[in-house]
């Protein structure tokens, strides 16, 4: 075969070749292109998993409200679903969300999952736990406040779902489990929220103020803030447990404030003590007219040198103000609390009358 008959015989081959790929392409385009709305497959039933999480979010969402702010001369938030979330707490028209949500509100709106705005009043705040309670001007009919459970039986593990609106966007669920108990969580207010639910379902801004609940739709934590540099979730979110909701909450509604266990005593910060060696709350003053100055302690003198430093409550070892004022709760206003003070390398029980020191 020559050269000449070698590369016509190739060139005929290749277009043969091609016409068929193309032919091919043409056919099956021809032959196999959806023209016409696919046909829908029969979608298998819901899991359980699945159907126990719509059930939830189909009975607490309308107990979910999103929270809009103005502050001075500025304009409501515009972004849909407001600037934090909150839940209707009862049939009188009380809606409970964040401290931080409302902070310098001068107006304040709630908004409803159907889209009804309601204008509302502050109640009262206790800005130490990041709590606030707002009052409808006008109470629907139709109000469904959420159900309440309980935070001192939770476990690590347990399944938990968040409804709020991050981002704006209104009546977002997100579903996870509860990574850890008894966290603190300091506040604005510059004092320790103890007790904290860590969870690893999905909290962004905007869910400030929402609802953590159980599988059995009970409230059992407020939404509250997020670890992540970025300012978005990453893993870990923090909700105020139940039962310091239920504490606080029905005495704002009561009286407009919360009473705030203590002994009248400022404290050295625990990490300058713990330089010092000094294990225990090195107790910095003593208020006057105070439950400390009656039960005998002493703060730093003028010249610096120590006064008592608290070691124990009610038998239990302390080394900060949070496991301080967590006895102090269990024990309650009104009540005597056991501490054991040092000063000057020896110890002593004193006696103190726990009484509230919330001077707002």
């Amino acid at each position: 075969m020559t050269g000449e008959a070698f590369w016509k015989r190739l060139a005929v081959i290749t277009l043969a070749v091609l016409t068929l790929f193309l032919s091919e392409r043409v056919l099956r385009d021809y032959l196999f292109s959806a023209t016409v709305p696919r046909a829908v497959v029969p979608r298998e039933d819901l899991g359980p998993d699945e159907k126990r999480n719509a059930r939830i979010f189909q009975s607490v969402a309308p107990s979910v409200v999103s929270i809009s702010t103005q502050q001075g001369q500025r304009r409501f938030d515009s972004q849909v679903g407001g600037s934090g979330s909150g839940f209707v707490w009862d049939a009188a028209g009380h809606v409970v969300t964040n401290d931080h949500v409302v902070a310098n509100a001068s107006e304040i709106a709630v908004v409803f999952e159907d889209g009804r705005a309601i204008p509302a009043s502050l109640v009262g705040t206790a800005p130490w736990a990041d709590l606030a309670v707002l009052k409808l001007s006008v109470v629907p009919p139709d109000l469904k406040p959420i159900k309440v459970g309980s935070s001192h039986d939770l476990v690590v593990g347990q399944a938990v779902l968040a409804i709020g609106n991050p981002f704006g966007l209104s009546h977002t669920l997100t579903t996870g489990i509860i990574s850890a108990l008894d966290r603190q969580l300091p506040t604005q207010s510059g004092r320790i929220v103890t007790g904290v639910v860590q969870t690893d379902a999905a909290i962004n801004p905007g869910n400030s103020g929402g609802p953590l609940v159980d599988t059995a739709e009970r409230l059992i934590g407020v939404n509250t803030a997020i670890i992540a540099p970025s300012g978005t979730f990453a893993g870990v979110g923090f909700a105020i447990p139940v039962d310091t909701v239920n504490r606080i909450v029905p005495a704002l509604i009561k009286d407009g404030r919360a009473p705030l266990p203590g002994i009248g005593i400022g404290v050295v910060a625990e990490e300058i003590a713990k330089q010092a060696g000094i294990q225990g709350i090195v107790v910095a003053s003593v208020q006057r007219g105070s439950a400390a100055e009656a039960a005998g302690l002493q703060g730093l003198s003028a010249r610096g040198e120590l006064g008592d430093v608290i070691v124990e409550a009610e038998g239990e070892p302390v080394s900060n103000v949070a496991e301080l004022s967590l006895i102090l709760e269990r024990v309650g206003i009104g009540n005597k609390a056991r501490l054991t003070a040092a000063r000057e390398g020896r110890e002593r029980e004193v006696t103190v009358t726990v009484q509230d020191i919330n001077d707002r």
